[in-house]
């Protein structure tokens, strides 16, 4: 199971606006309950929970397939995927057999299937060829790979490590490991810019985002930009130029410019800011609160809490087909 850095925190009243502006969003919200082992479908009209789906113990991410016709739930201590209708919110299959994914991600040739093994030190490649998986190659890593990214050209798979804190490489052709490199505090989510030459690491066991240059043969760290303790995840603003991360201690969601690579606007996120949606039209942050068993909903235009809706425990992934793109 994935660590988790808490904090104590004091009950915050927030008065919300009696009519707050309605999201343009046709589809719903799912977001993943991780100690209740269920999915809440958030109905984003009335902005109630419309139904609970079991899935399989410890749901922590969520990812969708490449045709969009699924979103796939990744249950780590269930070994097992569930794949969910996104637009329907009925169940498709569970896929058993799956060892310890807790983290997962589609490369974008749409060729490769990848799972972060939080609690058995590894990550697992499979193939895809568009409706089953296939495992290729199972890959020992350091002390609990935690997030994932995939460069533009699906050559190379990125993970922190989350607990010898280090960041390592893996090349896709060979499946072998190409690097590793020590990093900060607890690292956990990455982000890769457009350009496939800069990362983005999330530093939970600090208050700080690294940027790495990966573009050379041995990877370089470049800045250090402050954010807020517990920086944890990552959700592009849609704009092609800036990247939310969520500062699960401070409380805060912090807007980076990825050209000048500093904060550039901060937002109040209570009780535990974790991962993060956004709406098709930018206005809105979904995050889920960790602590607070809530989804959040912040105006990025106002930069204020706009409302909460109350979900299951330890609410951790969070999607909507109708987002800015990843």
């Amino acid at each position: 199971m994935a660590k988790m850095v808490s904090v104590a925190c004091a009950t915050v009243l927030y008065a919300f606006p009696a009519a707050a502006a309605e999201t343009k969003l046709t589809h719903p919200l799912f977001v993943l309950n991780s100690l209740d082992a269920d999915v809440s479908v958030i109905d984003p009209k009335t902005w109630t929970e419309t139904a609970r789906i079991p899935t399989g113990k410890e749901p922590h991410h969520l990812y969708l397939t490449p045709d969009e016709k699924s979103l796939v739930i990744a249950n780590a201590l269930a070994d097992s995927l569930t794949f969910i209708d996104p637009r329907t919110a009925q169940v498709q299959r569970t896929v058993r057999g799956i060892v310890d994914p807790y983290q997962l991600r589609f490369s974008p040739d749409m060729k490769w299937f990848v799972t972060a093994a939080n609690r058995l030190n590894h990550i697992d490649i499979y193939q895809w060829d568009g409706e089953n998986i296939k495992l290729v190659k199972r890959v020992g890593t350091g002390k609990t790979p935690s997030h994932l990214w995939i460069d533009s050209k699906s050559s190379t798979i990125y993970s922190t490590m989350q607990d010898s804190d280090e960041l390592v490489a893996i090349d896709i052709a060979t499946q072998t490991i190409k690097w590793r490199t020590p990093t900060g505090a607890m690292p956990a989510d990455v982000f890769g810019t457009a350009d496939d030459k800069q990362l983005l690491i999330g530093l939970t066991g600090s208050d700080a985002v690294e940027v790495y240059d990966v573009s050379g043969a041995t990877p370089q760290r470049v800045r250090v930009i402050p954010t807020g303790r517990g920086a944890h995840a990552f959700r592009a603003a849609g704009d092609k130029r800036h990247v939310f991360v969520s500062n699960r201690v401070a409380n805060t969601i912090s807007k980076i410019d990825l050209q000048s690579l500093q904060v550039v606007a901060n937002y109040p996120a209570p009780g535990g800011p974790d991962c993060m949606d956004v709406s098709a039209d930018g206005k809105y942050i979904f995050v889920t609160s960790r602590w607070a068993k809530k989804l959040t909903v912040i105006n990025t235009e106002t930069r204020q809490v706009e409302r909460q809706v109350k979900v299951g425990k330890s609410p951790h992934g969070v999607w909507t087909l109708d987002h800015t793109p990843r």
